[in-house]
């Protein structure tokens, strides 16, 4: 039960009328005493039944949006009780709207239901449970307000922002693929079969083997040799001593009264933060690459090391891509030491893309380590001079120059489909100071 400031009115009135009934003895404090009392029971009373039989909806077309999308959420508001409601406030507190998104309704009619829309433009990756749902409601004179809390356990994943790439372009002699890989792989059509396993969660259903299954009397897949195409890592660094994040208060922003017009004319921009630049950088190349048909892997180290061993396909996209929602810059180990370490994992011959905005002299270690692997690295820099840093990326640029390493560089303000379609060059300056 909430007390509203009016009831402090009614009882500051009470009280006076108590000690006027007690000094002088006339009727009328009397009156306005049995009147007061009378006053808050049935305010009591009523606030406490307005809560009642009041039942809330949340529905939405889709539990996973992109960052910069506008998520559309209809809330409705049912009144079981046969009487009327004179208001009934609903506030969500699910976090998704960092201001707390609140509709007041009034005088919901007995045995109807109230509908509205609300609409948040996206701004934070991650998983936000679109619960509770908080309802007050009191008495018409103002006096009591009850919450009542509803749960639900329905929860909406934003992924990263993404970009559409036409293309992601190599250098000349540099593109991925063109050797021939003999390894077991649960690809769809590849050329040759090379045994059978056991069936797995997410295998699909036409390479199950059924005369090896009738025999074993479990399920059996088909496994094949993989075809003469090098596969794509990803590598995205998570060391938290090397991100730069500037001071920002955008925030998920509540755009229920906004006019529809408006949110297709919103352009989003990212946040000025490198690691968010990296991730959304990330997941646009492996969607291009894994809609090419290639085979993509990923690895990064927050916390937890992360690592998506390489396929191919749109159920390896999503993988990819709800670890890219939750994934945060809190890790402790160096990108030079996770690709040392998964470097001898990765088949010869494969492209690793490397995302980092570090310019420690120590990155060019691992570089050569996936050299004498006979692998070809591809470095995305994004400049920290452009986010607020006294330092820049020169001298990582002129090793990878020296070293004919493919690399490009990102900038705070980038248009990242322009940036990343240009595609990486060798010995060819992109470098752009600001």
């Amino acid at each position: 039960m909430i007390i509203r400031r009016t009831f402090l009115g009614v009882l500051i009135i009470l009280a006076g009328s108590i000690i006027g009934a007690l000094v002088t003895r006339a009727g009328i404090y009397y009156r306005l005493i049995y009147l007061c009392l009378l006053l808050i029971g049935t305010s009591w009373i009523w606030a406490r039944i307005s809560i009642i039989n009041v039942k809330v909806q949340r529905h939405s077309r889709g539990l996973r949006q992109q960052l910069g999308q506008v998520f559309e959420e209809q809330f409705a508001i049912t009144n079981r009780f046969p009487l009327t409601k004179p208001w009934i406030e609903v506030e969500d507190a699910s976090g998704l709207v960092s201001s707390g998104s609140t509709r007041i309704l009034s005088w919901v009619k007995a045995k109807t239901t109230r509908n509205y829309s609300g609409y948040t433009l996206l701004t934070q990756r991650g998983e936000f449970q679109l619960s509770p749902t908080n309802l007050y409601s009191g008495d018409p004179f103002g006096l009591f307000a009850f919450k009542k809390i509803i749960v639900a356990e329905n929860t909406l994943k934003v992924l990263p922002y993404l970009v559409e790439l036409k293309e992601f372009t190599f250098p000349s002699g540099r593109l991925p693929g063109g050797v021939a890989l003999r390894r077991r792989t649960p690809e769809v059509e590849p050329p040759r079969a090379a045994g059978v396993r056991e069936y797995g969660p997410g295998d699909p259903l036409n390479r199950i083997h059924w005369p090896t299954t009738a025999r074993r009397d479990r399920l059996m897949v088909k496994e094949f040799e993989q075809d003469p195409q090098a596969d794509v890592w990803i590598f995205l660094d998570s060391h938290a001593d090397v991100h730069v994040r500037a001071d920002d208060d955008r925030e998920m922003k509540d755009l229920s009264q906004v006019p529809l017009w408006w949110l297709n004319r919103n352009e989003f921009k990212l946040p000025v933060d490198t690691y968010e630049y990296a991730v959304s950088i990330a997941a646009s190349i492996a969607r291009y690459f894994a809609r090419s048909g290639q085979v993509v892997g990923f690895a990064s180290a927050s916390s937890k090391r992360v690592i998506l061993s390489s396929e191919r396909g749109e159920r390896q996209l999503n993988k990819i891509l709800e670890t890219l929602a939750l994934i945060r810059p809190d890790g402790r180990m160096p990108i030079v030491s996770l690709v040392e370490t998964q470097a001898a994992l990765i088949h010869k011959g494969s492209t690793v893309i490397i995302i980092t905005p570090s310019t420690h002299p120590s990155i060019m270690s691992g570089i050569a380590a996936l050299l004498r692997r006979g692998m070809n690295p591809v470095m995305v820099l994004i400049d920290p001079a452009s986010f607020g840093r006294y330092y820049g990326i020169e001298r990582t640029v002129s090793s990878l120059q020296s070293w004919k390493i493919p690399y490009l560089v990102v900038n705070e303000g980038d248009n990242l489909q322009k940036v990343l379609e240009q595609g990486v060059s060798d010995a060819v300056t992109m470098f752009r100071k600001n």
